[in-house]
């Protein structure tokens, strides 16, 4: 089966297929694009004219090249052009009844030691390579979209594969300029298997009226840096195919968590399939346009009228931590008086001169004027004791996320504080609702999640409990915008909303290595390279913390009582064994000792 794959056949013009024949045509292959519409045909070749066109424009290609490039291209409407092809690629839609037909009509076209290749993302490999009269020349190959721009490629390997098969097709991976990863054949593999999990769970929260749609996007743009949120995501992908993705998952795992969220059934049977039908999660200008235009569902522009928010002129926030200091900073760049207090004084001033750091940072690069690093350290008063809270307007804990500490902390803070004080938490995984029962004005309770850096990172979720005044809410909310942070509207429920998404992503990411399907750089390399986040899962958990997490996916658990929202073992066994992450120099990778 040693082959160099010098001239390659996509079966299926569509975007996917006519971007994976730029990419070849583009690497020197003779490509022969087979599509039973003459018309896709036609759009496949046109788009690799602009393509290459726009690449001569911007003298990453010489004119000659652009022509040598579009002659290596050919359309054709019978498989029978693919009799001479080396690899065939299969990219007809995400049928097995579509799929199979046109792998046993390959049996008879494609010579023996052809390699023939699907480009399902859902559908088993195994099972299409059993209805071939060769099984061991099957394998899957798994462009993400578009083809030309992403660099993952995923080489999916079933038990009947010749591993000479997936060497050869590697090797073409590496050659096209790819990044690929070897995985086993189970729905979804790798990228797809933890991506459609997390849009399945952010469905179903909007579903549920947990939170808009609006505010689940930007918090987890905003929150975990990713490209785009996972409603805007599912109308790129279309609601149908994610529905068709999450079915197979759920046929094959039987995990909860991968049974579609009805809405998507409700949306695809209604034709409201996303950005190619003009309007899904959002409504767009026209088909496949990406301008969002307002519709029924959309805030005003103002925000919501309704109460009226009280003045806050002096915060205190309480903790000496990273967080604390860090929450402190923000207030006092926006112009507030800040209390500083922790347990004693020295701790507070410890704080303070962490603040005094990070300015000077800031001074250093450009980012604030000497005179500005000085007056927003002049706004900061250390304490050692909450005493010094008697006359703040908002007051912030960010201490240990431990609720006996937490409850015990508000119970003080509502003996010192003034009334009509705000009392704020900055709990990631507690009820609110328990800080709030601590005290005898819960109305003047809430939650305000800031995320690590403070300085840095631009969300804040704003979590309401059912005694939460509406004041008090507005307040928030304005001191929010004040300090120059989004605010994100959600309700008293664990994880809130980042939480609640991201951590079982993580824990099924943990499932994966745990069941031996993939390594940790296979699949950190997947996340970042076909789903656009910023850090891959295992770099995530090691720089969080594995027992931080292990101690959110506990609450979520606990919560929700799902089984497939339970810690993976793995997890559980590196934070038994004092593996925590970067912390510690070890947990799901070494690090080196400071």
């Amino acid at each position: 089966m040693d082959t160099p794959l010098s001239t390659i056949a996509v079966v299926g013009l569509g975007t996917m297929g006519a971007g994976i024949a730029e990419v070849l045509a583009r690497a020197g292959r003779e490509v022969v694009g087979i599509d039973v519409s003459e018309a896709a045909a036609r759009r496949a070749v046109a788009a690799l004219a602009a393509s290459t066109a726009r690449s001569v424009s911007r003298e990453r290609i010489t004119e000659e090249e652009r022509r040598n490039i579009l002659a290596r291209f050919r359309t054709y409407s019978d498989l029978q052009a693919a009799a001479d092809a080396d690899l065939v690629i299969e990219v007809v839609p995400e049928s097995y009844e579509l799929k199979q037909q046109v792998v046993r009509a390959l049996d008879g076209i494609v010579r023996p030691t052809a390699i023939i290749a699907t480009g399902t993302n859902a559908l088993s490999v195994t099972r299409l390579a059993a209805d071939s009269a060769r099984p061991e020349r099957v394998l899957g190959l798994h462009f993400f979209n578009p083809a030309p721009a992403m660099k993952l490629v995923e080489v999916v390997s079933s038990v009947l594969t010749a591993p000479q098969a997936v060497a050869t097709v590697t090797e073409l991976a590496h050659a096209l300029g790819k990044e690929p990863v070897s995985v086993g054949d189970r729905p979804g593999f790798v990228a797809d298997g933890l991506l459609f999990g997390y849009l399945n769970q952010a469905a179903a929260m909007y579903e549920s009226k947990y939170a808009s749609r609006e505010d689940i996007d930007a918090a987890m743009r905003l929150g975990c840096g990713l490209p785009m949120g996972p409603l805007a995501l599912l109308d790129l992908i279309g609601v149908d195919t994610a529905r068709t993705v999450l079915e197979a998952m759920y046929t094959e795992s039987r995990d909860r968590l991968h049974a579609p969220a009805p809405i998507l059934k409700q949306l695809a049977e209604a034709g409201l399939t996303g950005r190619k039908a003009g309007r899904g999660f959002y409504t767009y200008a026209a088909p496949d346009s990406a301008e969002v235009v307002p519709d029924a569902l959309t805030p005003p522009p103002g925000g919501e009228g309704g109460a009226k928010p009280r003045e806050v002129r002096s915060v205190g926030v309480a903790g000496s931590g990273t967080m604390a200091s860090g929450i402190a900073e923000v207030f006092a760049k926006a112009g507030y008086g800040v209390v500083l207090a922790a347990r004693s004084q020295e701790k507070a001033d410890a704080a303070k001169a962490r603040i005094a750091t990070s300015l000077a940072r800031s001074v250093d690069r450009g980012r604030m004027t000497p005179e500005a690093r000085d007056a927003t350290l002049e706004r900061i008063s250390p304490a050692g004791s909450l005493d010094a809270f008697a006359e703040v307007d908002l007051a912030v804990e960010a201490v240990a996320e431990d609720l006996a500490v937490k409850r015990q902390l508000f119970a003080a803070l509502d003996k010192i504080c003034k009334p009509g004080a705000v009392l704020a938490t900055t709990t990631s995984s507690l009820p609110v609702v328990a800080c709030a029962r601590a005290t005898s004005r819960p109305q003047d309770v809430i939650g305000m999640h800031f995320f690590n850096p403070a300085p840095a990172m631009k969300l804040v979720e704003v979590v309401r409990t059912v005694l939460t005044a509406d004041d008090t809410h507005a307040t928030v909310r304005a001191v929010t915008a004040r300090i120059r942070k989004h605010p994100v509207d959600c309700g008293d429920r664990a994880g809130f909303i980042v939480n609640a998404l991201l951590f079982p992503y993580l824990n099924n990411a943990v499932k994966m290595v745990q069941e031996h399907y993939a390594t940790l750089d296979d699949i950190d390399a997947a996340m970042k390279l076909g789903g656009g986040y910023p850090m891959g899962p295992f770099e995530l958990l090691d720089v969080v913390g594995l027992d931080v997490s292990l101690a959110i996916e506990r609450v979520l658990h606990e919560e929700f009582r799902e089984p497939g929202l339970a810690p993976a073992p793995l997890l559980e066994h590196l934070v038994a064994a004092g593996c925590l992450g970067r912390k510690t120099g070890r947990g799901f990778r070494e690090y080196a000792r400071r």
